[in-house]
């Protein structure tokens, strides 16, 4: 066996169903599960009318860049969501579909890993956990860059100068799972620089930047990013993007990876080899999904009215605010973030994740022990009744 298989932490929901071994829900409280960002809403009624249009196409084998259809359908609404110029990204080239950001944000470390000496890879702490596991499986060394708080983001150009030299591969995650933080253009900017001056790849995890607090202000991505910093062929820049949150989709395992014209040509290759392509109703209904912006909008303003209803509940007793993306709350709780989750789950039978699952251990202490993640991503009516339960947990705690 591959002896970094040993080097792959639990997941965390598999530290959390520990945490509530020989707990008995209450049986006259109903459970509400606020720990993984998985959406409840209904998925769009016209992607299942494209998939169930094509569903004749499942007798066919896909190829694992995509159709000429999807592929065009990710390269138009990344072209509108970031002000791109006409043609900046071309379909196949710049853009190609993937299965998810998960197996594409696992993917990019086993391409573009390997050609320094001892190899080191970057991710926030805390962080979405997918990225931890790559550098391990790509033969690298996770350099955790702290960015605990509510809101806030990794300084990496705070690393060592030798630590730098090692880097091949940066994760970003904006808008940040579970900080909620969103890179601005200056801090893209600052990133460029470090990657130019050390030779390493961003792979900017975008998956949330859908859900947003204000519909005048969306979150910068680095692909305009790129674009204003006069780096039209988006060198050592790759966005990840998917229809799981953003489309109430998660089931459709779809997304896409733009950036770098060489860099997908190679990704490319690898994933064919290990066949990672996407049935073609599948794939008509992803082209369906990013042609389509009223759902967006109307999944916006429901987690507006969570966010809004839900922090009239507990901000009076809880440190938190509303995430500058995303769908997670990420307050400071009493008692720590594995006793508190405990507690909630044993009185309320309500779920939310313990942060410190979420973050590392550097030395320094783990910086999100004291907090959990709270996923808004159930119905307004639960979310409000599960918010009550939960004040009165922090109440009596």
């Amino acid at each position: 066996m591959n002896p970094d298989l040993q080097r792959l932490n639990p997941y965390p929901f598999t530290r959390l169903r520990d945490l509530f071994e020989g707990i008995e829900q209450p049986g006259h409280r109903e459970p509400v599960n606020l720990g993984i960002g998985e959406p409840k809403q209904a998925p769009p009624d016209f992607v299942l009318d494209a998939i169930h249009a094509n569903r004749a196409d499942f007798a066919r084998y896909p190829l694992t860049g995509g159709t000429a259809e999807l592929q065009a359908a990710c390269a138009d609404w990344a072209t509108r969501r970031f002000g791109l110029d006409d043609g900046a990204l071309e379909p196949g080239r710049n853009v190609i579909p993937v299965n998810g950001t998960r197996e594409a944000l696992f993917g990019i470390a086993q391409a573009v890993v390997g050609g320094k000496d001892s190899p080191a890879v970057a991710t926030p702490n805390p962080l979405y956990q997918i990225y931890e596991g790559a550098a391990f499986m790509a033969g690298a060394e996770p350099v955790y860059v702290a960015a605990g708080g509510a809101g806030a983001l990794p300084d990496f150009t705070a690393l060592p100068e030798a630590t730098l030299r090692r880097l091949e591969l940066v994760y970003v995650g904006s808008p940040a799972n579970p900080t909620g933080g969103v890179m601005d253009e200056a801090g893209y900017r600052d990133l460029f620089a470090l990657a130019d001056a050390y030779d390493f790849v961003i792979a900017a995890d975008e998956c949330y930047s859908e859900i947003y607090p204000d519909e005048r202000r969306p979150p910068t991505g680095i692909l305009e990013a790129a674009r204003n910093a006069g780096r039209t062929g988006f060198e050592r820049c790759l966005a990840f993007h998917s229809l799981s949150k953003r489309s109430n989709l998660p089931g459709l395992r779809s997304g896409f990876v733009a950036g770098d014209p060489e860099i997908i040509e190679r990704f490319l290759r690898l994933r064919t080899y290990q066949g990672n392509a996407s049935p073609l109703p599948l794939q008509a209904g992803a082209a369906a999904a990013w042609g389509e912006e009223a759902h967006v909008r109307a999944n916006r303003a429901a987690y507006r009215e969570r966010f809004a209803a839900v922090l009239e509940v507990l901000g009076p007793v809880l440190e938190v605010a509303e995430p500058d993306g995303g769908f997670y709350l990420w307050p400071r709780v009493p008692g720590g973030g594995e006793a508190f989750a405990r507690e909630l789950y044993a009185r309320e039978g309500i779920t939310v994740l313990p942060g410190a699952y979420l973050g590392r251990d550097t030395g320094n202490g783990n910086p999100a022990t004291d907090r959990v993640r709270i996923a808004l991503v159930d119905e307004l009516e639960r979310c409000v009744d599960a918010a009550w339960r939960m004040r009165r947990v922090v109440e009596e705690f």
